[in-house]
């Protein structure tokens, strides 16, 4: 008899067993099925019981990739998800409404970091595919960071209010953040980001550098003087 433990094999001879029969299903959708036969509300729920139960709950770091280091590393698995090759995967180690909460202050991050000299004076752009199920939000992101470390632009997708972060539950869907690279720039940072519960897959991410009248997605931006320091003049209607 199966236990719990044996849910992959479960779903691999199901899903053969109804393309048996003309019925196509993904992987995906036959270990969901695998885990309401045991009694739970999803696939998240019993593959953590699983890596609880083995031991064997943490994912491959892809090579010379990062965890960010205020990751909350007893929320969040983060590395290559084993079941898709070439993809990276995020995911809240608790399923939404199983006791642990998991809010907009709570979030994992993958990231990559670079020197920043050859893209100085330049606007750079990354993308990736991103696909999530269940996000309270899933991004990509990139930093400029200073020589002494200051934030010099920044863009995680989240405040905007066009063409933003993914939430709930998304197909495959090319991500953009366009940066320009100032001269004073040292390092530059990027990378995926999952917010609260949920999980984000990542793949085919890329850095180029791009034209320069491409407009740049920075939520960071600096006046070159002191301005309007007695509130006197406004922009309209606050959003």
């Amino acid at each position: 008899m199966h236990s719990f433990l044996d849910a992959k094999l479960m779903a691999k001879a199901l899903r053969k067993a109804m393309a048996e029969r003309h019925v196509e299903l993904s992987h995906a959708d036959c270990l969901e099925v695998v885990a309401r036969q045991f009694g739970l509300a999803d696939w998240n729920t019993l593959a953590a019981r699983i890596a609880a139960a083995t031991g064997d709950g943490e994912l491959t770091l892809p090579q010379d990739w990062l965890v960010m280091d205020n990751t909350e590393r007893n929320n969040y698995r983060l590395g290559l998800d084993p079941e898709q090759p070439g993809t990276a995967l995020i995911e809240s180690r608790y399923a939404r409404g199983k006791g642990v909460v998991l809010e907009d202050k709570h979030f994992g991050t993958l990231m990559q970091s670079i020197l920043a000299e050859d893209y100085r004076g330049q606007s750079v752009k990354i993308s990736a595919l991103v696909r999530t199920d269940d996000a309270n939000a899933g991004s990509i992101w990139m930093r400029v960071d200073g020589s002494r470390g200051q934030v010099l632009r920044f863009d995680n997708m989240i405040p905007r209010r066009k063409d933003g972060a993914l939430k709930g539950t998304n197909d495959w869907t090319e991500l953009q953040v366009v940066l320009d690279v100032p001269e004073e720039a040292e390092s530059i940072h990027y990378g995926f980001l999952l917010i609260g519960h949920g999980r984000l897959w990542g793949r085919d991410f890329r850095i180029e550098k791009i034209r320069d009248n491409v407009r740049s997605t920075s939520t960071t931006s600096y006046l070159k003087r002191p301005a309007n320091l007695s509130f006197t003049a406004g922009n309209g209607t606050a959003a």
